[in-house]
């Protein structure tokens, strides 16, 4: 998770290896996003999806797609 200005750059910098917290897990393949008009609600919907309540719930949201992707989570 994180925030940028061009999602297009910033897959392309994440599918390159250029991102220490990917490099070692691709290839990858983007299947969710959200897009906000302001930068403060978009750090806080960060926040909140890293926290524990956040990151449970996203998981459950995200948890039919992940299975047709065969993608092993926890």
């Amino acid at each position: 998770m994180g925030l940028t200005a061009d999602l297009v750059i910033r897959l392309k910098q994440h599918k390159a290896g250029q991102v220490r917290s990917t490099q070692n897990r691709r290839p990858l393949k983007l299947i969710y996003y959200e897009v906000y008009s302001e930068r403060n609600d978009a750090e806080r919907r960060e926040k909140y999806l890293k926290g524990g309540n956040g990151r449970a719930g996203l998981k459950i949201q995200l948890r039919t797609c992940l299975e047709k992707l065969k993608y092993r989570y926890i």
